[in-house]
């Protein structure tokens, strides 16, 4: 593992201090930046599985619809 120097710890904390505290919408928008795209990315899987299990489920149907009865 790397070992950070103390030096660019120092250079990082200087930077925050200067910047000072984010605002609430600022702390909201980094945080939606930064989990944003997960969420919406699950959202999409979950989407596409349901529709996935749907063309699964009618391709079934038709397949026994295509079955000869005896």
């Amino acid at each position: 593992m790397d070992v950070v120097e103390p030096s660019s710890l120092l250079l990082v904390h200087a930077v925050a201090w200067h910047l000072g505290p984010m605002h609430a919408y600022e702390r909201a928008l980094t945080l939606l930046l930064a989990f944003g795209p997960f969420v919406v990315l699950g959202l999409v899987v979950a989407w596409r599985r349901r529709q996935d299990r749907a063309e699964e489920r009618r391709d079934r149907v038709v397949a026994e619809e295509r079955e000869p009865r005896g």
